[in-house]
């Protein structure tokens, strides 16, 4: 397995932060979660773009954001689900340890995801979590106590899918990005350990 794939690690639930699945869709193809290459950080950062585009109302400079992989990149861990079929991303996560630039509410032993997001055609195959999976396995290989995260109010999927991974609402972690004062953050938590 190459260096980049992460593995799964031994676990008891299905909610323990260490287990990753096998990465399996329903329909048999398989899904790879791993750091992105160079090669894909354009497609990644299409991929997390045209989810928010078709969901959301989002503004010009949030939408240069979400497809700026590069810096993304270099300054966090970029997470990409591959389909191990034909190579295509599927979707994105950016994962940041506590005061590293990407981290908006993270801070000393947290660790944060930011910019999910999953192709609209590739959505209903477990890839958004996947991605969330392998982002809290590495928040536990980090040693990270707590995971945290803002999610737009108008998310609901992406609520349900935090919520059966077993994250808490965190109303004190709420805020609005001074960027855009019409977008409603709201906080969530997982602790690790």
């Amino acid at each position: 397995m190459p260096d980049d794939v992460l593995e799964p690690a031994a676990a008891p639930g299905p909610t323990d932060p260490r287990q990753l699945p096998a990465g399996q869709d329903a329909g048999g193809a398989g899904i790879e979660v791993r750091r992105a290459r160079p090669d894909e950080l354009a497609a990644a950062g299409e991929a997390v773009a045209s989810a928010y585009l078709n969901d959301l109302r989002v503004s010009p400079w949030y939408a240069s954001r979400l497809r700026d992989t590069a810096s993304r990149a270099q300054q966090a861990l970029l997470l990409v689900a591959v389909d191990t079929a034909d190579g295509t991303i599927l979707g994105s996560l950016t994962y940041a340890r506590g005061g590293t630039p990407y981290a908006q509410l993270a801070t000393g032993d947290e660790c944060e995801i930011r910019m999910l997001g999953v192709r609209p055609d590739a959505r209903g195959r477990g890839v958004g979590e996947l991605l969330v999976r392998a982002a809290m396995a590495q928040g536990v290989a980090d040693d990270a106590q707590r995971m945290v995260l803002s999610t737009q109010t108008e998310m609901a999927a992406a609520h349900r899918l935090y919520e059966r991974l077993g994250f808490t609402r965190r109303p004190d972690l709420d805020w609005v990005p001074e960027q855009d004062l019409t977008v409603q953050l709201i906080g969530y938590e997982r602790r690790l350990r």
